[in-house]
């Protein structure tokens, strides 16, 4: 097994550059591809609790209001937690059709859990939640 981490973030990039095509191409099944079996998404009112349930509302999504758009991504960092575990965190969005960026009110942070397997990492979970303006907390009374 190598230690080498530069190793490890190419093959964490090259997992989530897949995972992108696929969404772009409409391919639910390419998209959980390199998704855990047992791997969660939890994205505004919804948990989708397994590989199976991701695809298959994917499909549905990529056959209706996200047909033929693609996603915005920025990862915002990629921290190791021990030999076998990731995690990415970037600022997305969809593109939809004929859109060159994505409003601001359309971006999300998201969370990406990876879990190396056999060699291969993969994605174990994933999670996003609205980009909101940031709060200013006082410290006057």
């Amino acid at each position: 097994m190598s230690d080498n981490r530069a190793e490890d973030r190419a093959a964490i990039h090259a997992v989530l550059a897949l995972s992108y095509q696929a969404w772009e191409a409409g391919d639910a099944d390419g998209m959980v591809a390199n998704y855990t079996a047992d791997a969660t998404a939890i994205m505004t009112g919804s948990l989708r609790d397994s590989r199976d349930v991701i695809r298959d509302s994917m499909a549905l999504a990529f056959e209706g209001p996200l047909k033929d758009s693609s996603t915005y991504n920025r990862q915002r960092s990629l921290r190791f937690v021990g030999r076998d575990a990731a995690i990415v965190v970037s600022e997305s969005g969809i593109l939809f059709p004929g859109q060159t960026e994505v409003p601001e009110a359309g971006k999300a942070n998201a969370t990406w859990v990876f879990e190396k397997r056999d060699g291969q990492w993969l994605i174990a979970a994933y999670h996003n939640s609205p980009v909101l303006a940031p709060v200013t907390v006082s410290t006057s009374r």
